[in-house]
């Protein structure tokens, strides 16, 4: 997550679905009428049949772009990653991430200066080689105001990054990036990181061909123009029905390709979605509708896969309005929460309850302290409070920018536990969001999902002043706690003392977790080796497509 983070767009468009998530940038959020004549476009599609070794995929959103730089939804760097790659890659099976531009690198010994050597012979799908200039290149566009990157924060570990960003120093060359030649990528960081690596395997840090930019502006990434150094090359791309990639047989490790190509299909919503898959027109779909998961659990051979996600869905408290400013009523509302019940019985798709913020397993994350207590304790703290049986609280609203059933078990607990009535209301996407920002709420129903794996990917969104600071929340030994994080390179070290700034949320619990997040969808059992990680990264490389 980075500022106005993408989650609140991204569950939008995809909730139509469960499992549908990651949101910010408001020029993104015109996404969210986008989907204009996509059935209609389903009647266009290709037969059943499938030929050779070209994956179909079905996508739920038209990309905005396909700039590394300014995308922000999943379903863009679905797409960006299979034609492009970064320094590192993330690892499918969580942990360090794995070489990709870069062979290799290597650390200083007091942690400062990282030293990426890049692959001889990688190449940009017009032949140029890969340099550690075009990376330079990439990372300085991104920092630039005017280009208006939405997850400019993630190179701020960077020393210097955030004050050029921020129009503190003018000099790029101050920033620390170097490039001593053609093949090493020479990066100072303002303090020792042990999440380096992560950030740089996060979409944003993926470079582009910079003369292709040059050249091209605003319009490098359409058909005829895209240049790239991934697996794939942009082949098609008809709005709002399919894009389509081919094999890329200059990428440097062509041989472990095994697709000829991949399809990404456009469709409105799940429904439409599953309905393509039972007729044999999708290999893999975004996600299974809610409604139709029972019947396919016993579907044999297995089409139904779950992935946990790192997103955890939660309910932002407005710290700054009366009586969401005391502590005790805050606890009151989290305590009278059944999660169980929530993801077991509303839900039923995986779901795992949250009795912490961070995700378990984030960057190695494991929660040092979870929320417990009662709903004899809620209604204790309650009366504490002066709202012994409810009496006297407020009518709040419970907003959010869908109908989930969630939300109605929520309103249902916190009248039969506490004897209080809250009001369920919905608003448009974007609203939502620019309430959540502007403090214009009372409780926000809030999706979020990192951006790369690393607990402060979550944490520091409740910094003082953070732009995802959705609950308006200030506490000064939070905010410690965090910098003495970041200063620690010691893995373990660092984590312990993530650990300490997260019971600190716990304990004055401006946010109440609910649970955390889970992709259900349909893979043919055709598809062999596909991968997805928590963090909804996709792995092409290693799919292959097997028909009986």
């Amino acid at each position: 997550m980075s500022g106005w983070r993408n989650d609140l767009v991204v569950a939008a468009l995809h909730e139509r679905r469960p499992g549908g998530h990651r949101p910010p940038l408001h020029y993104v959020l015109c996404l969210l009428i986008s989907a204009v004549g996509l059935l209609s476009a389903c009647s266009k599609r290709e037969s059943p049949a499938n030929s050779g070794q070209t994956l179909r995929l079905s996508q739920r959103n038209e990309p905005a772009t396909l700039d590394p730089q300014l995308a922000t939804l999943p379903d863009e760097f679905f797409i960006i990653r299979a034609l492009s790659e970064g320094l590192v890659s993330p690892n499918p099976a969580g942990g360090t991430p794995l070489p990709a531009m870069a062979e290799r690198w290597e650390t200083s010994p007091d942690g400062l200066v990282w030293t990426f050597h890049l692959r001889r012979g990688a190449k940009w799908s017009n032949g140029d080689a890969v340099r550690a200039q075009d990376f330079i290149h990439s990372f300085r566009r991104a920092l630039t105001p005017a280009t208006a990157a939405p997850k400019a924060q993630l190179f701020f570990a960077v020393k210097n990054a955030a004050a050029f960003y921020r129009g503190q120093i003018a000099d790029f060359a101050s920033v620390g990036f170097a490039a001593p030649d053609d093949r090493t990528l020479v990066i100072t960081l303002e303090h020792p990181s042990a999440g380096l690596l992560a950030l740089a395997a996060s979409g944003p840090w993926i470079p582009v061909h910079p003369a292709t930019v040059e050249k091209h502006g605003a319009q490098w990434t359409r058909l005829g123009n895209f240049t790239g150094n991934g697996p794939f090359t942009l082949t098609e791309w008809m709005p709002n029905q399919h894009i389509t990639v081919q094999k890329n047989p200059g990428y440097w490790d062509a041989g472990n390709v095994a697709l000829a190509g991949i399809r990404f299909l456009a469709f409105d919503n799940g429904d439409a979605e599953e309905r393509a898959f039972r007729a044999g027109q999708v290999d893999v779909t975004m996600a299974a509708p809610f409604s139709k998961l029972d019947s396919w659990r016993p579907a044999q051979p297995p089409v139904l896969r779950t992935v946990p996600l790192h997103e955890i869905r939660y309910l932002a408290l407005n710290t700054t309005r009366p009586p969401l400013d005391n502590p005790r009523v805050r606890r009151a509302l989290a305590l009278a929460l059944d999660r169980t019940a929530l993801v077991e019985k509303v839900l039923n798709g995986g779901q795992q309850p949250a009795l912490s913020f961070v995700p378990p397993g984030l960057g190695g994350y494991q929660p040092g302290a979870r929320l417990t207590g009662t709903p004899d304790e809620a209604r204790r703290l309650l009366a504490e409070a002066g709202f012994h049986g409810g009496r006297g609280f407020p009518r709040l609203e419970l907003t959010s920018w869908t109908a989930s059933p969630v939300l109605e078990a929520v309103q249902q607990m916190w009248k039969q536990e506490l004897g209080i009535e809250v009001a369920i209301v919905q608003r448009e996407a974007r609203t939502h969001l620019a309430a959540l920002a502007a403090g214009d709420y009372d409780i926000g129903f809030v999706p979020a999902i990192p951006d790369y794996d690393d607990p402060a990917a979550v944490l520091d969104e409740l910094l003082s002043g953070a732009a995802g600071n959705y609950p308006h929340w200030s506490n000064p030994d939070y905010d410690r706690r965090i910098a003495a994080a970041q200063a620690i390179a010691a893995p373990a070290r660092r984590l312990a003392r993530y650990q300490e700034a997260e019971r600190v949320i716990l304990a004055d619990l401006p946010l109440i977790p609910l649970y955390f997040n889970s992709q259900n969808f349909l893979a043919r059992p055709a598809v062999k080796g596909w991968q997805a990680d928590p963090l909804w990264t996709r792995y092409y490389k290693q799919v292959q497509l097997h028909e009986n």
